[in-house]
């Protein structure tokens, strides 16, 4: 398995399909809070032939390392791994798109990094929060679940899709994560909308009702983005309806100008 040594901490990462300029574009998927990697399987087996993807395990997830600092997991390392990941793989620039807080972290990388982004792809998302008390709202959800790990170890993850697929040695690194990755520490995130200046998809399932509100106000901001929902689908639209998640993410890569 492929590693990627970040001072000390090892994130493991997988890179399929043709390498960069012998094929098309690269593509980083990044999983939500929680899963792994093996979320995004049917994706890589759709664009691999004419896509480099990219998937990888966030630190304090699957077979990434779970490092006993709690300073070692935050938004800015987060970001930092992923422009360490395109690097890896010889990208330029790459199509950056994530689920929940993988799509959270996308926009994070945009706000960074904005020159190796192609185009994004956020999926079951949101941008954050402007407003402190609602960002304190979230974060206290998120220190709640760091809590139940701590307390219950693995049998206090969800049930969720995208979840099941999962494999964790252990809820130390889960805690953490929520900690410092899962909880917000500021409204950038948000606020770097109306600047996104590459093409953008919008995605939720249409039963995710916690983020149809955050769909719309993405696709409101960011100019020119393209929305889609995915009917009969939740939080993992990807997972609940492959074929018709596939059939848009190619729609909206289709139409992207060439390089």
């Amino acid at each position: 398995m492929a590693s990627l040594d970040r001072d000390g901490v090892k994130i493991h990462y997988e890179i399929h399909g043709p390498a960069q300029g012998k094929g098309g574009p690269t593509i980083l998927l990044s999983h939500g809070y929680s899963s792994t990697s093996r979320m995004w399987d049917g994706q890589v087996a759709a664009l691999k032939d004419r896509y480099q993807v990219i998937v990888w395990d966030m630190r304090g997830h699957g077979e990434s390392d779970y490092p006993a600092d709690d300073g070692l997991y935050s938004e800015a390392l987060t970001v930092g791994d992923m422009l360490a990941l395109l690097d890896k793989a010889g990208a330029a620039k790459a199509i950056v798109a994530g689920l929940s807080l993988g799509g959270y972290m996308s926009l994070a990388f945009n706000a960074s990094h904005p020159e190796r982004v192609r185009a994004l792809m956020l999926f079951d998302t949101g941008p954050g929060f402007k407003k402190d008390e609602a960002r304190i709202r979230w974060n206290e959800t998120a220190h709640r679940r760091a809590d139940a790990f701590d307390a219950n170890g693995l049998a206090a993850l969800n049930a969720s899709d995208e979840v099941k697929l999962t494999r964790h040695r252990d809820a130390t690194g889960l805690a953490r994560a929520a900690r410092g990755m899962l909880a917000q520490q500021n409204d950038r995130v948000i606020q770097s909308l109306d600047k996104v200046a590459v093409p953008t998809l919008a995605l939720v399932g249409a039963n995710d009702t916690n983020f149809l509100a955050a769909t719309d106000y993405m696709a409101a901001k960011i100019k020119g983005a393209t929305k889609a929902v995915i009917p009969d689908a939740g939080h993992a639209a990807n997972l609940h309806q492959p074929a018709l998640f596939n059939q848009a993410v190619e729609a909206f890569l289709a139409r992207l100008p060439a390089a």
